[in-house]
């Protein structure tokens, strides 16, 4: 029986071990920053042209928007990507 073993650089390790931890905290920035500046879901998604359905995945970690998105819903909410990924 051989073992194959891979090698992944520090940082590799770091961004898989966080890679979990960014949907969550993007949908924890969205849920705080929306409702001071009053804005829906609905609002968000009519902006985007999507489902609102896809919004509250967003907001609940349950879905990994592209990059384009993550723009265009910091364009929506008024705020920077750098805000909503911190």
């Amino acid at each position: 029986m051989s073992v194959t073993y891979t090698f992944q650089p520090p940082q590799c390790r770091m961004w898989i071990s966080n890679r979990g931890n960014i949907s969550t905290k993007l949908g924890q920035n969205m849920k705080r920053i929306r409702p001071k500046k009053k804005i829906s879901q609905g609002d968000i998604a009519r902006v985007l042209k999507v489902d609102r359905g896809y919004i509250s995945n967003i907001e609940n970690g349950k879905k990994n928007p592209t990059l384009a998105t993550i723009q265009n819903l910091a364009d929506a909410l008024g705020t920077s990507v750098d805000e909503l990924l911190k």
